[in-house]
């Protein structure tokens, strides 16, 4: 596979984000009719506009991916264990801890009691939904295997199907905890039954007509930014649908930001480091920690807003795990590629584009 290089559109990524993040805030506020028209495109509480930008983040992914090593990923299975017990036996839990820790001890005497409530089932949503779609893009930028980060994302929404609802309704005793299965389904399709199958069917026809070297060394290169770019109009999208409630929720959204933060980290520590503990190699060990510390936030703000109430604390929380998911993913993206060379088998001469770093 060819190497990715790093160019100063994506060094630079972090700055981007940010910048575009409050592009989208301005528009939503100076300009409500254009979230408003794009709020109308809309399928199963999926945003269709989103939706075909992560597609776009993903598909150039999914041409990368060497189809045997998805069939081989079982050959493999310590990067696939981590991942699942991460993500289904620690993350939700930990999640509520830091959750209730902070909301309902630290931070009680600024947040009234129903509503810090509602803020940890927001945060429960999020921990209970390990990514689908993003996951993708921090694999992307941490040089995992997109074959068998592929493999992951099955399996954990195949999980989801069976996991998400009881484990939300043992930590928040909602008994009534549905799933809207139509949103799960149709994201599950979008972001990877649909980018993976074009993916396939695109690199096994040109690779048969012009050739591996050609494929890998000419034709990639035409989606080089693709990635970034799909990544930056999705955050400008995004936040101009939470414009309004962001500049409204100054200090809530502080106080829910923080365990959310400590949250990402620790998950993506305990994921990464049990990587290297047992001896994963790098190109694995990136999207086992990343798909544990990101979330499927579509399916936890429909949830949530299905369960608790559009204008509710639990909306809330969950779109306070989009605002901070981006920085600081991006962050983890810069720490796992600045470990890469403390695992076994990782290559101690790189080209001066490897060495450089997404800021």
């Amino acid at each position: 596979m060819a190497e990715k290089k790093i160019g100063f559109f994506a060094k630079y990524l972090s700055l981007w984000v940010a910048l575009c993040i409050g592009l989208g805030v301005a528009i939503g506020v100076l300009f409500p009719l254009v979230p408003e028209f794009l709020g109308r495109f809309e399928y199963a509480r999926v945003s269709i506009p989103v939706a075909i930008l992560i597609w776009l983040m993903i598909y150039p992914m999914m041409l990368k991916v060497d189809f045997k090593s998805i069939v081989n990923a079982g050959k493999k299975p310590k990067g696939l264990l981590i991942t699942l017990v991460v993500n289904w036996l620690i993350k939700p839990f930990t999640m509520y801890l830091f959750a209730w820790l902070f909301l309902k001890v630290i931070f009680k005497p600024l947040i009234p009691d129903n509503l810090s409530t509602e803020y940890i089932a927001g945060a429960v949503l999020l921990g209970a939904a390990p990514c689908t779609a993003m996951v993708f893009v921090w694999s992307y930028l941490s040089d995992g295997d997109p074959g068998y980060t592929v493999v992951q994302v099955a399996v954990n929404d195949l999980i989801i199907l069976f996991a998400f609802t009881p484990i939300v309704a043992f930590l928040l005793g909602v008994s009534n905890v549905q799933v809207p299965l139509d949103t799960l389904l149709l994201s599950v399709l979008l972001f990877v039954v649909i980018p993976l199958g074009l993916g396939y069917l695109t690199r096994s026809v040109l690779v048969k007509r012009r050739g591996i070297v050609w494929f890998e060394g000419t034709f990639l290169n035409y989606f080089n930014g693709i990635t970034e770019a799909g990544l930056l109009l999705t955050l400008v999208i995004l936040f101009s649908f939470q414009g309004k409630t962001i500049l409204s929720n100054p200090l809530s959204i502080l106080l829910i930001a923080i365990p959310l933060v400590i949250q990402t980290y620790f998950i993506f520590f305990i994921g990464f480091g049990a990587s290297k503990l047992l001896k994963v190699p790098y190109e694995i060990a990136a999207p086992s920690g990343m798909i544990g510390a990101s979330n499927f936030f579509e399916l936890s703000v429909a949830v949530a807003i299905s369960l608790f109430g559009l204008s509710s604390g639990a909306a809330l929380a969950t779109v306070v795990g989009v605002l901070v998911e981006v920085p600081v993913m991006l962050s983890l993206v810069h720490i796992a590629r600045s470990m890469r060379n403390s695992f076994e088998g990782t290559s101690e001469t790189q080209t001066e584009e490897e060495e450089e770093e997404v800021v």
